[in-house]
């Protein structure tokens, strides 16, 4: 799996021109997902993306976690976070999971993250068109891969 993790102040999913989820002080998530990825890339991210100390202290560190702000998510699903860009100039998607594999994982990630964060996580829609808008906070920007934890 592999997700950009963006600490907002606001962020929505827009959907045919209905908002499907908003937030206001959180995370947004955009999660690839591979064919090769299960339970074990699930629970790590999960939890790891809970745990994350992105948010400042009483003395201005990095110190606080997105389930110590109380804070709110938002996960969309982004096949092209696999993209390659090796050969040619059209990107090649190959390595991103189908839908029949991709769907059940996205929603079991969705799940656990709710269960991490003692909360509802809001979500696009698999497959749909969404229109994301947010208000990066910091900015502050998060890459991190199951399959290359740095």
């Amino acid at each position: 799996m592999r997700a950009v993790i963006q600490r907002v102040n606001e962020a929505s999913v827009t959907i045919n021109g209905a908002v499907k989820s908003a937030i206001d002080k959180g995370v947004l998530i955009l999660l690839g997902i591979e064919e090769e990825d299960g339970k074990d890339d699930i629970e790590w991210l999960s939890r790891k993306i809970s745990n994350l100390r992105i948010y400042n202290d009483e003395n201005g560190v990095m110190n606080r976690s997105l389930i110590d702000e109380g804070g709110d998510a938002i996960v969309v699903s982004q096949f092209t976070l696999h993209a390659s860009t090796k050969k040619g100039n059209r990107p090649s998607y190959i390595k991103a999971a189908k839908p029949n594999v991709a769907i059940p994982v996205y929603e079991a990630f969705v799940t656990h993250l709710e269960k991490d964060l003692n909360k509802k996580v809001g979500t696009g829609e698999f497959g749909a068109d969404m229109k994301v808008a947010l208000i990066n906070d910091g900015p502050v920007t998060i890459i991190i891969d199951t399959k290359n934890k740095e």
